[in-house]
């Protein structure tokens, strides 16, 4: 049987079609990206294998929260992207995607040191009928993470992001994608209690509003 060798490790033969996946609970699941996405054969929903939460700041979001394995969490709702991809490309696309070098040569190596920032990339076998699934592992940033503070950090970063990558967007995504934190529904009730907001959508206009009228 063939090997497929991801870094240093070696998995069981994942070059068949429609034995390798990644598994996405957060903006991979609407936004896999132009490497991933043309190769996605199908979705099957499932729930994390480990708890998520809203517990780390992305740099790229201008510090909005986003979802990263937690133990503060609970398991929340995911999907299996199945892809037309053997282990290794699989792993290579989904690395250049968190990295936000999508088009580039970049391949993934494990880490020898990890810090909250690696990007580690794990697999889970025979997940829910598939017989490789990847997923990515990055540190939490956030260490007790209170639905103001969240509230306050997606904000922040709507003032700053017109582009749907703010915290709110990325909340709002997460929330119609089924996927529900401890801290969700409380995170959700403070940006609109904050921003008077009916609904998320209308958080965001109040504060893109707000912003342009102090411009000068």
């Amino acid at each position: 049987m063939p090997q497929i060798k991801v870094g240093n490790r070696e998995l069981g033969d994942s070059s068949m079609v429609g034995t390798v996946g990644i598994l996405a609970y957060g903006s991979l699941i609407g936004d896999p990206g132009d490497e991933l996405e043309p190769f996605i054969t199908s979705r099957i929903v499932c729930q994390t294998p480990f708890p998520v939460e809203f517990a780390r700041q992305s740099r790229t979001r201008k510090g909005a929260p986003t979802l990263v394995p937690s133990e503060l969490g609970c398991p929340v709702k995911a999907e299996i992207l199945v892809v037309e991809l053997d282990a290794k490309e699989a792993v290579d696309r989904l690395y250049r995607r968190e990295l936000h070098k999508v088009g580039s040569t970049k391949s993934y190596t494990p880490p020898r040191q990890t810090t909250p920032n690696s990007i580690i990339i794990e697999h889970l076998i025979d997940f829910e009928g598939v017989a490789t699934v990847f997923y990515t592992r990055i540190g939490a940033t956030i260490a007790f993470p209170t639905a103001i503070d969240l509230a306050e950090m997606a904000m922040a970063s709507a003032k700053e992001l017109g582009d749907g990558s703010d915290g709110i967007s990325y909340l709002k995504a997460a929330v119609e994608a089924g996927i529900e934190t401890p801290l969700t529904k409380a995170y959700v009730a403070e940006i609109l209690r904050l921003t008077g907001g009916n609904d998320l959508s209308d958080a965001i206009k109040r504060i893109r509003d707000a912003a342009k009228q102090v411009q000068p």
